[in-house]
């Protein structure tokens, strides 16, 4: 999970240094959740026939190939290649985002909530470690930022080590694309509607923000990196914190309830974010955007296994996560573009909308459920 995080912090500012327009500085970071989207299918697919452990294992291997590509491309100040690299570590983030549908496999229905929470525990680990070995590693070449690349690779050497003891209990199938109901009858029911929306609002936003604050921290305000590391790590803590206690968030507010505090955290966090560009506002306004996002996803995730059975589970998991990280993408795209032209402020000002429209479909499935 590391990989996420170390991209979020040292895309945009390796991305500044290399691109012909500074506007195209986010790029990479918004390439990483393009070669997501669009990886999510077949990684899918491919999990269906061979299944979870191979691909894990596979995908580790895939990543360091592409660590070295990324070096490559520091070597040679190739924008382009750079690019190219951060959306071919799509298909490892894609492929790492089904640990939580792995894990929700492994226990009861009743259980979901905690054994995605359970798997997002992992990323209080990458908050610290994704910056951290960025940090550690850009001096260590001559070109700035390869040792970083060269510590990450390290990362998912460890990562290998640790999945091959994973055990899965999935059959393969030759034929899951055809398996249960049409996609249309499964995408039209409530629990699906408000699952995969949900998610999807948690993720667009929080990556929207996040994408565009190293740019309005270091490059706008003039932050150093050290403070812009300390605010991204602070928010990555805040987002995977809280599944410590998801269980009994759960039991205490219900899904519905908890994914409705998410989006009220948002409106917290952008009132702040909007109040002034002090570190302290970057600082307690990333760690709200955190906090929502945690509690969005995790409903979304959990409610999402109520919408289909066992022969379906590839298929609709393969189209909630590319609508999630499709959108997403949009968003990161948008990100360095809004922040350079319309600054900070009208970034924070044009997710209220989305917002607005989440909190009213939310209150709407609370009161027919009721």
């Amino acid at each position: 999970m590391s990989l996420s995080v170390f991209m979020i912090f040292l895309g945009g500012i390796i991305g500044q240094s290399l691109a012909p327009n500074e506007s195209l500085s986010t790029l990479p970071v918004a390439l990483l959740v393009v070669g997501t989207a669009s990886s999510i299918i077949p990684i899918n697919y491919i999990m269906s026939i061979i299944g979870r452990r191979r691909t894990f294992l596979g995908v580790c291997v895939y990543t360091l190939l592409i660590i070295f590509l990324a070096i490559n491309a520091l070597q040679i100040q190739s924008f382009v290649l750079f690019c190219t690299a951060t959306f071919l570590f799509g298909i490892t983030t894609a492929t790492m985002n089904q640990f939580r549908f792995a894990a929700i496999e492994s226990v009861d229905q009743e259980l979901s909530a905690t054994a995605t929470s359970a798997v997002l525990i992992g990323g209080l680990l990458s908050a610290y470690l994704g910056p951290e070995i960025a940090i550690l590693g850009q001096d260590l070449f001559t070109t700035k930022f390869i040792g970083s690349f060269a510590l990450l690779s390290l990362c998912f050497v460890l990562a290998f080590i640790l999945l091959w003891f994973y055990q899965s209990s999935h059959v393969a199938v030759s034929s899951h694309a055809s398996s249960g109901r049409g996609l249309r009858d499964i995408i039209k029911q409530r629990v699906f509607i408000i699952a995969m929306s949900g998610a999807a609002t948690g993720y667009v936003v929080m990556s929207y923000i996040m994408t565009a604050t190293p740019m309005s921290m270091h490059v706008i305000d003039g932050f150093s990196l050290e403070n812009t590391k300390f605010v991204i790590q602070s928010h990555v803590i805040a987002m995977f914190l809280p599944s410590l206690f998801t269980p009994l968030i759960v039991k205490l507010l219900g899904l519905s309830k908890m994914m409705i505090v998410g989006v009220l955290l948002y409106f917290i966090c952008i009132a702040i974010a909007l109040s002034g560009h002090a570190l302290d506002n970057y600082w307690v306004a990333l760690i709200l955007l955190g906090l929502g996002w945690n509690f969005l996803f995790i409903g979304g995730t959990s409610l999402l296994p109520q919408s289909y059975v066992e022969s379906e589970k590839f298929k609709v998991q393969s189209v909630n996560d590319f609508s999630i990280f499709s959108l997403q993408a949009i968003a990161s795209l948008s990100a360095g573009w809004f922040v350079f032209n319309f600054g900070w402020e009208s970034v924070l000002l044009s997710v209220a909308p989305l917002l607005i429209a989440q909190l009213g479909l939310l209150l709407w499935w609370l009161k027919i459920k009721d």
